[in-house]
């Protein structure tokens, strides 16, 4: 799995200094002069656009954050530039950004998606991205390997001096994001995997074209994705039969299971599936026994994501016991796993949550083939 997914625990030490770009005076604009960024779905973030600067607030960077981050946003072209006292913000950022460092591999879409990913000169973990036009890159040494996101080579990156970093944090305990943050390269939490659904973690191209001052292209490209997957989902609503499904497989002694109210439990509800833990709530994954998973789900029609495995034979090999699910007999099992990239990167690690609209057309193949009959499986395969 990608280093995005690491858990840590939540420690935020104290305000950032700003970036030596901006004078420091203080302005007061009144706040009902602000224009609010218009979000359907995502909830981890906003921007407030004032005058001469924008504002922007992250809300949860991640699960049970209990701080909140603000930046301010100074467009570089603007000749009236606003003058702030950088003791109000984490960052006082200029933007368009033009020089970007991202430590997830879910941030590349929307690099790509907006036109910008020529921006990109760092990433940590390259070997993870399945892009072709970002791995060309990276082959002609435009984009610098940056170690892991856990310990990010922040010589390399301090030498790099990006604009800013946009990061990802499980708990904000990164030392790595410190030393950043303390050499005046501003830091900006990307929450996008802490929202609940998938078309919440996919508005966060938004944010991206805030950052990059390409906010109506960003709109059209989430209306798009929205808007294909509103139809797909209502082609769906149609069907009377729903497959039974169910998810995952053993982690050593654990069977981990999306929880019911999980963006991979909407998907499989939006796809018009009955995912049998679906009546379930909670935080992260379930953390299940054999014997709760068979009992449950040994005449189950469909077996999604048995995790690692790429072949039947490997889930043999691992544990006889799987054959004995009607999925298994019937050969009816789908992994994203062996959807890669070049260097070995799975595409829907990078892809799937920026494109929500191509999952539930796989899933809705998957668990109704007369329906969307020109669509090919994209993230999906069944296993051989």
């Amino acid at each position: 799995m990608n280093s995005f997914q690491l858990k840590y625990f939540i420690i935020v030490f104290f305000v950032l200094a700003f970036s030596c770009k901006n004078d420091t005076k203080s302005v007061e604009i009144p706040e009902e002069h602000s224009i609010e960024l218009v979000l359907k779905h995502a909830k981890g973030f906003s921007v407030k656009t004032f005058e001469n600067y924008k504002i922007l607030e992250i809300y949860s960077p991640w699960p049970k954050a209990e701080k909140t981050f603000k930046y301010a946003l100074v467009d570089k072209t603007n000749p009236n530039k606003a003058s702030l006292n950088s003791d109000d913000f984490d960052a006082v950022i200029s933007v368009p950004l033009e020089r970007v460092v991202v430590t997830s591999t879910t941030h590349l879409p929307s690099l790509e998606l907006l036109d910008v990913a020529c921006t990109l000169i760092g990433f940590p973990g390259t070997q993870y991205v399945s892009s072709e036009n970002i791995r060309k890159r990276i082959e002609s040494k435009d984009i610098r390997e940056l170690g892991k996101n856990e310990g990010i080579n922040t010589e390399v990156l301090l030498e790099l001096h990006p604009d800013a970093v946009i990061a990802f944090g499980v708990d904000g305990s990164n030392r790595s994001l410190e030393m950043i943050k303390n050499a005046n390269i501003p830091v900006i939490f990307n929450g996008d995997w802490v929202e609940a659904s998938p078309l919440a973690k996919a508005e966060w191209i938004k944010l991206f074209g805030v950052l990059f001052n390409k906010e109506a292209k960003a709109y059209k490209v989430y209306n798009d994705i929205e808007s294909e997957y509103l139809k797909a989902k209502t082609l769906a609503e149609n069907v009377t039969e729903k497959p039974s499904v169910f998810s995952g497989a053993m982690y050593k002694d654990v069977w981990y299971m999306p929880n019911g109210t999980s963006p991979e439990a909407q998907l499989l509800k939006d796809a018009n599936a009955n995912f049998l833990w679906k009546n379930t709530q909670g935080s992260g994954s379930l953390a299940l026994n054999f014997e709760t998973v068979f009992n449950k789900a040994k005449m189950a029609d469909i077996w999604i994501n048995p995790s690692i495995y790429s072949s039947l034979n490997d889930l043999v090999d691992a544990n006889v016991h799987y054959t004995k699910f009607d999925a298994f007999k019937q050969q009816n099992i789908y992994t994203m796993s062996n959807t890669k990239g070049a260097t070995g990167g799975v595409l829907y690690y990078e892809l799937g949550q920026s494109r929500p609209d191509l999952v539930l057309k796989d899933l809705i193949k998957i668990c109704h083939p007369e329906l969307l009959q020109d669509h090919e499986l994209f993230f999906f395969k069944k296993l051989n």
